[in-house]
């Protein structure tokens, strides 16, 4: 459901260690946050292999479709680091070695560790610009919406710092979440007929078993606090006419 309109961004996750389940991917837990903050929302996720082509059709139909786009993983030194040269592909243009790029390096990396597969992570896409890196220097970039970041989750968070002043930014997601002990196929009609009444707040329901009883946690997401908190009370109305209790926690 789309809250209203607002800025979108969709998430491209780069790397064969995600896809071989080597390497747990957290980035997109923390981009999502990140973008909740500033009123962006995250529209579409998706993962791709350490394969140049893939990672152009993917970038293409997204940049096109969302707002913004980030990317983490694939501009490190190594040979299977092609993030930079998929990207320039997929926008059609050169890519060399980056002035300031190679000096924020060489100020970070000893001369005579500074070989030609270090220097690899200066390799910027024509017409980029960078984005820092207050952790281990080598930079990111952005090239028109999309934004280029490592796969390191400390370093993803502190080029996502550098790049958050210059976003477009929308109205703050507000969410009420419930919870009961019930099974949510008992409220599952009245939850559909309260969503119709209140299309621009979009009411989520996840449910859990555990302590060997079903259970339930009810989420009305939505911009505008005052129908966000109708909803919310109409939602543990319906918790408590199924024989429920719900309990509220605001977020």
């Amino acid at each position: 459901m789309t809250l209203e309109c607002a800025p979108t961004a969709a998430v491209l996750i780069i790397g064969d260690e995600i896809l071989s389940g080597r390497t747990a991917d957290t980035n997109t837990g923390t981009i999502a946050r990140f973008l909740g903050a500033l009123g962006i929302d995250l529209k579409e996720v998706r993962v791709v292999g350490d394969v140049e082509d893939e990672i152009v059709a993917a970038l293409n139909a997204l940049r096109v479709r969302y707002t913004y786009v980030f990317t983490t993983g694939g501009i490190g030194p190594t040979h299977d680091d092609i993030t930079a040269d998929a990207v320039a592909k997929a926008f059609g243009v050169g890519i060399d070695y980056h002035p300031e790029a190679l000096a924020i390096l060489a100020a970070r990396i000893k001369p005579e560790d500074f070989n030609a597969m270090r220097r690899r992570m200066a390799r910027i896409p024509l017409g980029a610009s960078l984005v820092k890196n207050g952790v281990s220097a080598a930079p990111g970039f952005q090239i028109e919406n999309v934004f280029v970041m490592a796969g390191v989750p400390k370093i993803m968070q502190a080029m996502l710092e550098d790049i958050a002043p210059g976003l477009r930014r929308g109205r703050v997601v507000r969410a009420v979440t419930i919870s009961a002990s019930i099974g949510e196929g008992t409220i599952a009609a009245a939850l559909a007929s309260l969503q119709g009444q209140y299309p621009a707040v979009a009411i989520g329901s996840y449910p859990h078993y555990r302590d060997g009883g079903y259970g339930v946690q009810l989420v009305a997401r939505g911009r505008d606090a005052a129908e966000v908190e109708k909803v919310a009370q109409a939602v543990e109305e319906i918790v408590r006419n199924a024989g429920a209790k719900p309990t509220r926690h605001s977020s």
